[in-house]
């Protein structure tokens, strides 16, 4: 049991749990409303604390093709975003920017479908740019800090090392890489894989 425990100890020193997130979306309270005539309903937590996938679905449509059944990620937002990666843009015409969650000025929009509704976005449509969540404890271990860009060696049947990775550090946060779906596949991520921070 000792033995275990320090193999923990420092596995927790050099690595952390990689996470695939696939394309998905965020509303505000009005926009959920509009779409399904009720606030979100969850459906099973997120690793993040605090954070769920409901069991609301939408269609997003763009002006060359659309997504049916795309997940809707709870709880409710101040403005709408629309995660998806490049080469889910190619499919609906939108060529979205590289985003940190959140910044969504100047960005592309995108028609939301649900079963009560519709939403017309003028913004919001974004592929999430790579990062790392992390508590502060860990980022204390690690010895880095908030909006730090470093490198991420993936320990993965393809591994890869990922630049311009940025570390999001708060005490409402869980330990995990986040990768969308292009990056996921590119190194043949699968549920569990680690990866490990290569300081700039």
């Amino acid at each position: 049991m000792e033995t275990q425990k320090l193999i923990d100890a420092v596995l927790d020193r050099i690595f952390i749990e990689m996470e695939a997130s696939g394309r998905h979306v965020h509303v505000t309270k009005a926009q959920s409303h509009a779409l399904f005539g009720h606030s979100l309903t969850a459906k099973r937590p997120l690793s993040q604390p605090g954070q769920f996938l409901a069991n609301e679905r939408v269609t997003v449509k763009g002006p060359k093709g659309e997504f049916q059944n795309v997940a809707v990620l709870g709880p409710e937002r101040k403005q709408a975003q629309v995660e998806i990666s490049l080469t889910d843009g190619r499919t609906l015409g939108i060529q979205p920017p590289v985003r940190l969650s959140g910044d969504v000025d100047n960005s592309p929009g995108a028609t939301l479908i649900g079963a009560m509704g519709q939403v017309k976005l003028s913004q919001g449509v974004i592929a999430a740019k790579r990062h790392i969540h992390m508590t502060p404890e860990k980022a204390k271990l690690l010895g880095v800090k908030d909006k730090q860009v470093v490198k991420l060696q993936t320990y993965t049947d393809r591994p890869l090392i990922f630049d311009d990775v940025v570390v999001r550090i708060s005490p409402e946060f869980s330990d995990n890489v986040h990768l969308d779906y292009d990056e996921a596949n590119a190194c043949a991520m699968k549920c569990g894989d680690l990866g490990r921070i290569l300081k700039c």
